[in-house]
């Protein structure tokens, strides 16, 4: 019953996360800048953006959810909060000031943040750390168009 508790409080600040993000990116995607940049041609369209993040923070609420049942500390806390800040921010930093290299700064440090969760973080969550993969795997995407917005504009 606790971890169910904890996957909806996780579920309620991940999907909070995202709206905050995505009102602090001051229409993003859509905007004259970013549909004008060179952009990597592996870039999805624009759907694939919404469903992979619901697909992305329903895993890791889960994940959390669990990570925060059988072993909460501060640490666990503090990394989750850094991560919430990265993710978020890198929206406002990227869409809405167009500071393509603190970007990608702010991405690599974010995949940095859950590779930790996944390799350090983890060990005690069986089969619940795999729930971190399709974040892990679309941070790895998004830092590459990242990065490829920055060498090529």
């Amino acid at each position: 019953m606790k971890q169910a508790k904890l996957t909806i409080l996780f579920l309620i600040i991940n999907f909070g996360g995202l709206a905050i993000g995505s009102w602090l990116m001051n229409n993003g995607p859509l905007s004259d800048w970013y549909t004008n940049l060179n952009q990597a041609p592996w870039t999805p369209p624009g759907i694939v953006f919404g469903i992979a993040w619901t697909l992305i923070m329903i895993c890791f609420s889960i994940y959390l959810g669990k990570l925060f049942t059988i072993n909460y500390n501060s640490k666990i806390l503090s990394f989750f909060i850094i991560q919430f800040i990265l993710n978020v921010s890198w929206n406002y930093i990227f869409f809405n000031q167009h500071l393509v290299l603190i970007g990608l700064i702010i991405i690599v440090l974010l995949t940095a943040t859950l590779f930790y969760f996944f390799f350090k973080l983890s060990n005690n969550t069986q089969f619940y750390k795999y729930l971190l993969l399709p974040y892990m795997i679309w941070l790895c995407i998004a830092t590459s168009l990242n990065l490829y917005i920055l060498i090529y504009n």
